[in-house]
């Protein structure tokens, strides 16, 4: 019998999809889970599929085809902590011994990103290749064509190029997959992308809220979104929102979203990202708010109790009475602006890291794979690869001329709605933080002169002046507190 050339460990969902997509595409594949149950099932299931099914680690690294090919799609639960170990370790440590040297590990769960460097090096050392790689897209993008993010050397992507490019979405005919640099840069840009997306679902979340309070019903709100779907908020998640506010409930025949519970659910990513922001000196507001919000929507039953308890607005008092139709285009451009700042956020971060890193990311290409597969494409990531593929890159995508017109243009409308939304009592945390980014880094001068006055004050921490040099700092003897 022939030898595999691929091998997929974890038959989950995900697991299951890829390796489907994988063999659709013309490569005998190899497949192995824990629990050997599974693995029969899924084959079973997929009769004429040019599969082998292995229920032994040995079987399946014997299936496959020099230099081996073996991705784990195994859910990761190492955290920040450097020391962390996880089931990724496990299956690596149980495939070792079992591969010659040549042969690539390539990792595609969610995993923090200085795992992934570890992992790199200690394989590196046993003259073996290795790739941690970000894939987004959900069970349809692992089955149709996700986005893909690899990091790792340029040896390892050769090895793994022709499976992955066949594999990945396709925009304009190009895969949506390129290498995005040494180490752990693909994990690390896969969970700025997740962050990303944090953001972007949040500000859809309080387009919706302002939306209900107004009076909108599910049927009016799937209208809505699909127009929008037609201009330039065009993406996968407006897409899919107007899809859900048109689903029924089988049962009541209602709109099954107002029958789902307000608790939203998060695997890491998202704080990972923001946790990595604080680290790096990097100010990624909008995506901060979204992970904020999930957290507070897990507190229901504080919430539920708060509500008889806390004042807000009264119902006579409700703020958003606007007329429908101009109530959904200011939302509308309240949204894109938004959008635009939790990209910036994202990217920011990105290429702060990346000098650290010495990663050397292109931001443009990385836009460019995310216009297909992956849960955050959109229209205007042409317009993101488009600002960074110029000479004059610009500092912050803000700054970009196409940006820079449309937050000019939507600024009015998106301070309108911030404002019937906090005169009406609608939190609208990720709308607020987008703005608060937006006007303070377009601030010539912030109040941080008084922050520094303070420091100086209660901490001898110096400060400079605007009439002096930059670099020389100066302290105040400042009066006494006199406590009674």
């Amino acid at each position: 019998m022939s030898k595999s050339d691929f091998g997929l460990i974890g038959l989950a969902v995900m697991g299951q999809n890829l390796v489907l997509n994988v063999e659709s595409r013309g490569f005998r594949v190899s497949v192995f889970n824990r629990t050997t149950s599974t693995t029969k099932d899924f084959v079973a299931a997929n009769p004429g599929k040019n599969l082998l099914g292995a229920e032994t680690l040995e079987e399946f690294v014997d299936s496959l085809a020099r230099p081996r090919k073996v991705m784990m799609l195994v859910q990761s639960k190492a955290g920040a902590d450097p020391a962390d170990r996880d089931a990724v370790d496990s299956v690596i440590g149980q495939l070792v011994p079992l591969l010659d040297e040549g042969d690539l590990v390539i990792d595609g769960g969610n995993t923090y990103f200085i795992h992934t460097e570890r992992r790199s090096k200690d394989l590196e050392a046993k003259g073996l290749l290795y790739i941690g790689t970000g894939v987004s897209g959900g069970e349809e993008g692992a089955r149709k064509g996700p986005a893909i993010m690899p990091g790792g050397p340029v040896s390892s992507w050769e090895v793994i190029r022709p499976i992955f490019e066949a594999i990945s979405a396709k925009v304009e005919g190009e895969p949506c997959v390129t290498l995005i640099g040494p180490g752990g840069a693909g994990h690390y840009v896969k969970m700025v992308h997740n962050g990303i997306e944090y953001g972007d679902m949040q500000l859809i979340c309080e387009a919706y809220n302002i939306f209900k309070a107004a009076g909108f019903t599910s049927a009016e709100l799937a209208e809505v979104f699909a127009r929008w779907n037609e201009g330039e908020l065009e993406s996968y998640l407006i897409q899919i929102t107007s899809k859900i506010f048109a689903q029924e409930d089988p049962e009541t025949g209602g709109p099954l979203v107002d029958l789902i519970m307000d608790r939203a659910g998060q695997k890491g990513t998202g704080r990972w990202t923001v946790m990595s922001a604080v680290e790096h000196g990097v100010v990624i507001s909008t995506i901060n708010a979204a992970v904020e919000a999930r957290v507070l929507s897990s507190l229901k039953e504080q919430r539920v109790a708060a509500s008889e308890q806390l004042a807000g607005p009264s119902n006579e008092s409700l703020a958003v009475d606007a007329d429908k139709t101009a109530l959904v285009a200011m939302v509308e451009k309240a949204l894109h602006a938004s959008k635009i700042i939790s990209y910036a956020q994202g990217l920011d971060l990105m290429q702060r890291v990346s000098a650290a890193y010495r990663w050397d990311l292109n931001v443009g290409e990385i836009a460019k794979i995310w216009r297909g597969g992956c849960i955050i494409r959109a229209r205007f990531l042409n317009r993101i690869t488009d600002a960074y593929s110029r000479s004059d890159v610009p500092a912050n995508l803000m700054l970009d001329a196409y940006f820079k017109g449309v937050l000019a243009d939507s600024q009015s409308a998106w301070r309108e709605v911030i404002c019937l939304a906090v005169k009406s009592g609608i939190p609208v945390p990720a709308f607020s933080a987008s703005l608060g980014y937006y006007d303070s880094y377009r601030a010539e001068r912030l109040p941080a002169n008084l922050l520094q006055a303070q420091r100086d004050f209660f901490g001898a921490h110096t400060y400079e002046r605007l009439d002096k040099p930059p670099g020389e700092y100066f302290h105040t003897d400042w009066p006494e507190v006199i406590e009674d």
